[in-house]
This record gives structure tokens, C-alpha cells and sequence, in this order.
């Protein structure tokens, strides 16, 4: 099975609450842990690299916290998924990291397949996480992509 690991499910789940009801709001780690059922030590720092890569603004002081540091509209999920686990690929393929690389019958399929998720990731924004129904319900539009 394919799947992104549990620190990235996390920073889309904080982005979207973040982006929900009231998205100027500033919220502390300790009320989005309560607020989205996570571990508060994971949320602070799950929080501190969504800040670092410029998707949420920290606001220090007493009455600080953090907030989306643009609309969510503007926030592709791609954008997150790369910098909480680096760069999509289902594969080594055009990595260098695979000794069969030169030689192998399936790299070019495999290097496609990757660009085509990663281009279906792009057209994703974070408020379409947070506003259902979710635009690619039936999964048809993932296979025209180029």
C-alpha cells in the first residue's frame, strides 16, 4: 500500500481546521491538539515546519499562536506534501538512488506515473479539504491528466 506518512496526514489535518470556520484566528499548539484528537508534541512540531516552509505565520506573545500565512485557496496540498516528506515519487525512478537505473524497462512508465500524481496533487488546494464535496469525487478527472 501507498501512503504518506502520519506527520504529513497530520500538517494537512492542521492546515485544513486551520483554514476551517475561522481562518484569521490564532490558535496555540495546545488547542489544535485538542481540537483535531493529536498529540500535542507532535502538533508543535508538525507546526514549526508548516511555519518554516512558509504556510503558516507564528505570531509570538501571550495571546500568540499561528496562522495560515495565505488563503487556503492558495495553499496546494502538493506544496505541503513536499516539504513535510520531500519530494512525491511512488518510485526511485530519476532519483539516482536505484543501481538498475540505466538499464531498466520501466523507469520511463514509472517517471510518468509519478508526474501524473504529482500534477493531480497540484490542482488540490487546502480549501478544497476543508469545503466537500471534494472536486475529484468520481476520480475521472485524474485520468486525463498529461
Amino acid at each position: 500500500m501507498l501512503r504518506m506518512s502520519r506527520i504529513t496526514d497530520y500538517g494537512l489535518v492542521l492546515l485544513t481546521h486551520l483554514a476551517g470556520d475561522e481562518p484569521r484566528r490564532l490558535y496555540n499548539a495546545r488547542e489544535l491538539a485538542v481540537a483535531t484528537k493529536l498529540p500535542q508534541p507532535v502538533v508543535s512540531k508538525v507546526l514549526k515546519v508548516l511555519a518554516r516552509g512558509g504556510f503558516l505565520l507564528s505570531h509570538r506573545g501571550i495571546k500568540g499562536g499561528y496562522s495560515l500565512a495565505r488563503p487556503a485557496s492558495e495553499i496546494a496540498v502538493v506544496d505541503v506534501i513536499d516539504a513535510l516528506e520531500g519530494p512525491i515519487a511512488l518510485t526511485e525512478c530519476g532519483s539516482g538512488a536505484c543501481e538498475r537505473e540505466s538499464d531498466c524497462r520501466v523507469r520511463a512508465p514509472w517517471q510518468r506515473i509519478n508526474r501524473l500524481v504529482r500534477k493531480s496533487l497540484e490542482g488540490v488546494r487546502i480549501s478544497d479539504l476543508v469545503a466537500p464535496p471534494f472536486p475529484f469525487a468520481s476520480g475521472q478527472e485524474l485520468m486525463h491528466v498529461e
